[in-house]
């Protein structure tokens, strides 16, 4: 059984973005603004990447689609933080159409598609719990009789954190949502050309099969200016961790809140551009 994730870091798509663009030359220029890559990598590092470097389940691979006019620096940068994490695999990209795009990339790595597959969606400033993979692993394996004929089920995890990071460290909120993209996953099976991005993570439930995990943290949600969905800062409803709570981010998701200082507080990234 494959398990395949995909991250979109700054991939210039036509669509796939609440921000509307008459260009793709502009979409560049927004994605690639020094400014918004430098906010893009604090997240990375301190949420996403960490949370999958620690898989508790390492047979995985992460997709990481790029644009192919991303500015050297930057693509340097993404290279040399990600080498250490054997599951990333860094794909550029030409611009096309966002679903069709990550759907390509997925059907690359899939290549003859001849097992299962479990597949899901990332942003690159969110984080999975240490255990997603060997979860949604287990939840495949363990309902192999009830989904035998089942074209696909889907595997939702609804209960995780918001959270807003800077150089004083976190502030969080415990949320419960509904067919948030960070704690899905979808189980294909072989010579299935769709792919997780062919649905939308809000009607996953109106096409296929759905089991809801409610009482597991499994996901963290990053709320801050450059977000591109509705998710933004409520005052009041964040707030800093607790001891408990500090250690629950270490354990879950490798998250931890020194590192995150560390991460806000320190000089901007070099200048993407060249």
């Amino acid at each position: 059984m494959r398990h395949i994730g995909i991250c979109r870091f700054s991939y210039p798509a036509f669509g796939g973005f609440k921000r509307m663009h008459e260009t793709i030359a502009e979409r560049e220029a927004y994605l690639f603004d020094d400014t918004r890559m430098d906010l893009r990598f604090r997240h990375f590092e301190a949420l996403t990447l960490p949370s999958i470097a620690a898989q508790t389940d390492p047979d995985f691979t992460f997709l990481i689609v790029i644009g192919e006019n991303m500015p050297a620096p930057w693509l340097e940068r993404l290279r040399d933080i990600c080498a250490p994490v054997p599951q990333v695999k860094i794909r550029a990209m030409r611009p096309m159409r966002h679903r069709r795009a990550m759907q390509k990339a997925i059907q690359a790595e899939l290549g003859a598609n001849e097992t299962d597959s479990i597949q899901w969606r990332l942003d690159d400033d969110d984080a999975v719990g240490l255990d997603f993979v060997e979860r949604t692993r287990a939840i495949v394996r363990d309902t192999a009789t009830l989904c035998t004929d089942w074209k696909n089920l889907a595997m939702e995890f609804s209960r995780g954190f918001s959270v807003a990071l800077s150089q004083d460290g976190i502030i969080a909120e415990d949320v419960k949502t509904p067919f948030w993209a960070c704690g899905l996953a979808v189980l294909f099976r072989p010579g299935d050309p769709a792919t997780v991005m062919n649905y939308g993570h809000h009607k996953l439930h109106h096409d296929m099969p759905m089991l809801i995990q409610p009482d597991i943290p499994m996901y963290i949600r990053a709320v801050h200016g450059d977000n591109d969905s509705s998710a933004r800062i409520k005052p009041g409803l964040l707030e800093p961790l607790s001891d408990d709570r500090r250690a629950l981010f270490k354990a879950r998701f490798n998250v931890d809140e020194a590192q995150v200082r560390r991460v806000f507080a320190s000089p901007s990234a070099p200048r993407g551009r060249v």
